[in-house]
């Protein structure tokens, strides 16, 4: 049995009124990741980290919204998404990339250069790099260095240049 098999059917929905029903039919836009939320040990260290590391990469926007626990999450957009930051509020544990959850967040980058420029900005901060920049065979030209912010998450900066054409 397929794991999908599991999952019932799509059901086209009938409204009552021509309402309701042109409503149903209407497109739903789909495509991107709109946000994704990171919890870190300390907002005071992780939020100067990351607007300096994606400042460079076109993430300019910041807000500030109330978390479901009355926590404060910051938001850096970027060109089509969001990071949340928000502190850790439970457990005092190292991240495990390898238990459930996030393995590792990568951001696209321009160029091969802005990939180059980030490594430089890390090494200048001390943050642990995986890697130094580099070919990977994930895809053609797909090169990237993968490194740590502050708490351990492991993070990549890629330039692919199929997704810069």
């Amino acid at each position: 049995m397929s794991t999908l098999a599991a999952f019932p059917a799509p059901r086209r929905i009938v409204g009552r009124t021509r309402r309701r029903r042109a409503e149903a039919l209407i497109p739903v836009r789909a495509g991107g990741v709109h946000h994704v939320d990171l919890v870190v040990s300390s907002i005071e260290r992780s939020l100067p980290f990351y607007r300096e590391l994606l400042g460079p990469l076109g993430w300019h926007g910041m807000s500030e919204v109330e978390g479901e626990r009355g926590e404060t999450i910051w938001y850096l957009n970027g060109p089509e998404t969001s990071i949340g930051l928000r502190e850790r509020q439970t457990g005092d544990g190292p991240y495990d990339r390898y238990s459930i959850g996030l393995h590792h967040l990568a951001f696209e980058a321009s160029s091969r250069r802005a990939v180059d420029e980030r490594a430089e900005w890390l090494r200048s901060v001390d943050a642990t790099l995986e890697s130094e920049p580099q070919e990977y065979t994930y895809s053609p030209g797909y090169y990237a260095v993968f490194f740590f912010d502050p708490d351990g998450l492991k993070l990549e900066i890629v330039h692919t240049p199929a997704l810069a054409a």
